[in-house]
């Protein structure tokens, strides 16, 4: 009983381990990895090559499954590149299961104790989360090790030789035991360790042991179709098209298996070198050969997981990725995505403001509707970012999440008020039959076309954070306010000139020039945050 223990917890190390590297790596080259991802999808093997290269370096497919399924979910790729790079994440998976079990027991200890340095001494740094990645490095080298220690002794248990006898000739009941141990254990690089060392043992023939690996694939793409519940659709169609593409590679290559078997067998290899190997190059077939087969697998995905028009809701958040969380980078990006959705939502207030304004009373009840969408996706932004552990957040991705935030406050209000002067308009003025002289008139709409400009230079600086754009968007706010104040004098002057309707629309418009005031501010703040990074970095 205690044996099968320390396996237990061989297993879990190595999941915790791997979990480490990946959350690790995330957060200091998660944005670059998303780059990376976004740049390749162009030509199938730059595709492939891509999802080998990102999961090879997280540790980890599930990773790379949830920066692809990320792209799709946003629009930001189709399907079809999205499946490529999930081939190209098993080949990755299968070639570091090859490099991990190499005997590394030297290097395991030299990467948790340097890691463990790093990491505590400069934790909010990058340097920390590298340290932070080798302790994880370490861990896994470590868990490999007490994996294979432990199963030696559970593989002469009369119980255990008995079970795994009763698996000669059985393939099926292979496949799934495969696929047991891959759930179980949450990774298939522990079920084909553990295969290796059953194989190495002579408890279990190679036949046997080929297809209890071929099984562990399987098993991780069912236990991803299993976490993909709940999700949208296009992330059930990636999950299900890598699953698929799993099932017809085990489909393919299962009446076969006793042959290679037996040839292998009579070749006179190690066992548990052998079936590494298998688990390599049977992924890197499979994977090869499924690719010219990308568009027709996402065209039956899509057939057979489709969404569901009833619940697709237009205003709702489209980039606020919940499975991103852990990826403090990802979430950021995804955030200021989605605060980029509200200024182009403010913008379309803006222009049916300006309809209003001209005459066209049937726009109020769009401007409130569109201020609804502002305030629904302020308090999703909101919600979002507080999941986010800010005592993980470098200075960095702090300062971010801090300008994201002031962004999304600013947005709201902005709406607010373009939604209260909408009101004001159709009510003081439509509505009483009291209209803007056209000096007035003209004035408000030069203000308002000021207004959307600074509004998309806004977004822009929030963006890019270019400290050119950051200085032209300062000196934007200043031409406006004296423009502003310039027009307010100007009307005074028709009040004395006795123009009868400026005097009808005197409160209005004195009002409606107030509001635009402090909408310009609103739009002009992201300048300042990049100010005073420069002024920091100066001083």
């Amino acid at each position: 009983m205690l044996t099968l223990l320390h396996l237990l917890s061989s297993v879990a190390l190595l999941v915790w381990g791997t979990h480490i590297v990946r959350t690790g790596i995330m957060r200091v080259y998660g944005a670059d990895l998303r780059r990376v991802l976004s740049a390749s999808i162009q030509k199938k093997p730059t595709a492939f090559m891509a999802g080998i290269g990102v999961t090879a370096l997280v540790q980890s497919s599930n990773a790379t499954a949830l920066l692809v399924i990320s792209f799709v979910s946003q629009g930001l790729i189709s399907l079809s590149p999205a499946l490529v790079i999930m081939l190209g994440a098993d080949v990755g998976t299968a070639l570091m299961a090859r490099v991990l079990t190499f005997d590394l027991s030297w290097l395991s200890p030299l990467l948790i104790l340097g890691g463990v340095i790093v990491f505590l001494g400069q934790r909010k740094a990058r340097v920390g989360q590298m340290g932070r990645v080798c302790v994880g490095l370490g861990l896994i080298i470590l868990a490999l090790q007490l994996i294979v220690t432990a199963a030696g002794p559970i593989t002469q248990a009369t119980a255990v030789q008995a079970i795994f006898s009763s698996l000669t000739g059985d393939t099926i009941l292979a496949l799934l035991i495969g696929a047991l141990f891959a759930m179980i254990s949450y990774s298939s690089l522990a079920a084909v360790l553990l295969t290796a060392t059953l194989a190495a043992t002579g408890l279990v023939p190679l036949n046997i042991a080929l297809c209890i690996v071929i099984g562990s694939n399987l098993g991780s793409g069912f236990l991803a179709l299993i976490s993909s519940r709940g999700q949208n659709a296009v992330s059930r169609q990636v999950v299900l098209g890598s699953l698929l593409f799993k099932v017809i590679g085990c489909i393919l290559v299962v009446p076969w298996v006793n042959v290679l078997g037996q040839w292998l067998f009579g070749r006179n290899l190690p066992a548990a070198e052998v079936v590494i190997y298998f688990h390599v190059f049977y992924n890197l077939l499979r994977c090869l050969l499924m690719l010219p087969f990308v568009g027709v697998m996402a065209r039956i995905c899509s057939r057979l997981v489709s969404d569901d028009p009833n619940t697709a809701q237009p205003s709702a958040p489209r980039y606020l990725d919940i499975t991103a969380i852990d990826t403090p980078s990802l979430a950021l990006a995804n955030a200021v995505r989605e605060t980029l959705r509200m200024g182009d939502v403010l913008e379309q207030m803006l222009f049916r403001f300006k309809e209003v304004l001209e005459g066209n009373k049937q726009q109020k009840h769009e401007v409130s509707l569109l201020e609804d969408e502002v305030d629904m996706l302020y308090s999703a932004i909101k919600l979002y970012l507080a999941q986010i552990q800010q005592d993980e957040l470098g200075e960095i991705d702090s300062r971010r999440w801090a300008e994201i935030i002031d962004t999304a406050v600013n947005l709201q209000q902005a709406g607010d008020i373009i939604g209260r002067m909408t009101s004001d308009v159709a009510a003081k003025s439509l509505n009483a039959r009291k209209p803007f002289s056209a000096e007035g008139l003209e004035e408000l709409n030069t203000l308002h076309a000021r207004l959307v400009t600074n509004l998309d230079l806004g977004m822009s600086v929030f963006l890019s954070r270019d400290i050119n754009n950051a200085k032209r968007l300062r000196r934007a706010k200043h031409r406006f306010r004296l423009l502003n104040r310039r027009y307010s004098h100007a009307h005074v002057e028709r009040l004395h000139q006795q123009n009868v309707l400026s005097i009808e629309t005197s409160s209005l418009h004195m009002g409606l020039l107030g509001d635009m005031k402090r909408l310009n501010s609103l739009f002009c703040s992201t300048a300042y945050h990049v100010l005073e990074v420069q002024e920091e970095a100066l001083d």
